[in-house]
């Protein structure tokens, strides 16, 4: 009965993915029966689920006993660990890409938070990652900070496979969809065969919510509360929007003609963070076809339990969705100052948490030595 839920998500052309990979998950055969029982075809993961994995598994201790006797350093060995997690997990999923011909069974690694503002070190460690995992169904993360956008395009030109994060406003997912495009078309000019190219755009949710609402809690008037918890669900249903536009067009078109697979939004932040909310709300609101949302474990298995699959949840909703940022604008609240606060912040705690990650492995290598 609990897969059945899951199942109708699946069939409305969501992919499951799971917010979360440790050593353990690995290990345990936990991953794979996530894919056989949930229907989850694909993973993400980023320095702070890979810092907690490290603090709280012994799973990691005899590869960190060999890297501290080679005296490996801290950045190699951090490397080493993580990629290994993410090779593994690559295989585990890959009956999930080889079902879906390489569009699922994707398994997503980031490239060092703290690159976010440099352009070519964000393209070396691109295609550092992608050689040292050596597996088809890998995704690098790169953020879709402006430095980020030609990074974009110069890793999707060398026949490398993105997922594009970071992206809260509407015009910054415009610009991704567009670096998308030149980097299809570059790699078609490389001499890349553009159906092996995936890419997902990982548009945040929830975090726009908990922008809003506190903004709207100090504004304080009962227009202002009404529109609480309505902003994020309206700014991904307008992402949806301009996916739609951008991949009816034929810039597209060409580029569908010579073998490429669309970059998908991905739905990401979508545990909620006020607990007056539904705990699936960002999951129920958002059902599309051809999008992903990636999710905790904790929130797959409750809509497992309790989710409601809508088939017209986004593209009969564009309207509203207009309305409500309309509503937002006029009770006094800047779009455009939300989406550059979430993103300063976005990247503030990616590089934190990178920050955090190399203090854990250096931890680990001093404890093992």
């Amino acid at each position: 009965m609990s897969s059945d839920r899951l199942a109708e998500l699946a069939a409305a052309g969501v992919a499951i993915w799971l917010d979360d990979l440790s050593r353990q998950r690995l290990s345990s055969g936990g991953l794979d029966k996530l894919r056989r029982e949930q229907h989850v075809v694909g993973v993400t993961t980023n320095p702070t689920i890979f810092a907690k994995a490290l603090s709280a598994a012994e799973d990691y201790a005899g590869q960190v006993k060999d890297l501290a006797l080679r005296d490996a350093a801290v950045n190699e060995a951090m490397r080493t660990m993580m990629t290994y997690d993410v090779r593994w997990a690559c295989d585990v999923m890959k009956p999930a890409a080889d079902a879906s011909k390489g569009v699922d069974g994707r398994v997503s690694i980031e490239v060092d938070p703290g690159l976010a503002a440099d352009t070519a070190r964000t393209v070396a460690e691109a295609k550092a990652l992608w050689w040292l995992v050596d597996r088809d169904n890998l995704f690098i993360k790169i953020p879709a900070t402006k430095e980020g956008l030609p990074a974009i395009t110069a890793t999707l030109a060398e026949g490398i496979s993105v997922n594009v994060t970071l992206i809260f406003s509407l015009e910054r997912y415009e610009a991704v969809m567009n670096a998308f495009f030149e980097g299809l078309e570059k790699a078609k000019e490389n001499g890349h065969d553009l159906s092996k190219i995936g890419s997902v755009a990982s548009f945040f949710v929830s975090r726009v919510d908990t922008e809003y609402d506190k903004r709207l809690d100090k504004i304080g008037t009962d227009e202002a509360k009404a529109l609480k918890g309505k902003a994020a669900i309206a700014n991904a249903k307008l992402a949806y929007k301009l996916y739609e536009q951008l991949f009816s067009s034929e810039r597209w078109q060409s580029l569908a003609n010579a073998g490429a697979q669309p970059q998908r939004p991905l739905w990401a932040s979508t545990s909620t963070k006020n607990p007056e909310y539904r705990d699936v709300v960002y999951v129920e609101e958002l059902v599309a076809p051809g999008t992903v949302n990636t999710m905790p474990e904790a929130v797959i298995h409750a809509f497992a339990d309790h989710g409601e699959v809508r088939l017209d949840a986004i593209t009969g909703g564009y309207d509203e969705a207009q309305q409500v940022m309309d509503r937002l604008a006029a009770v006094g609240i800047d779009y455009n100052d939300v989406v550059e606060v979430l993103e300063r912040e976005g990247v503030e705690k990616f590089t934190v948490s990178g920050k955090e990650m190399i203090e854990t492995v250096q931890k680990a290598l001093d404890t093992a030595s």
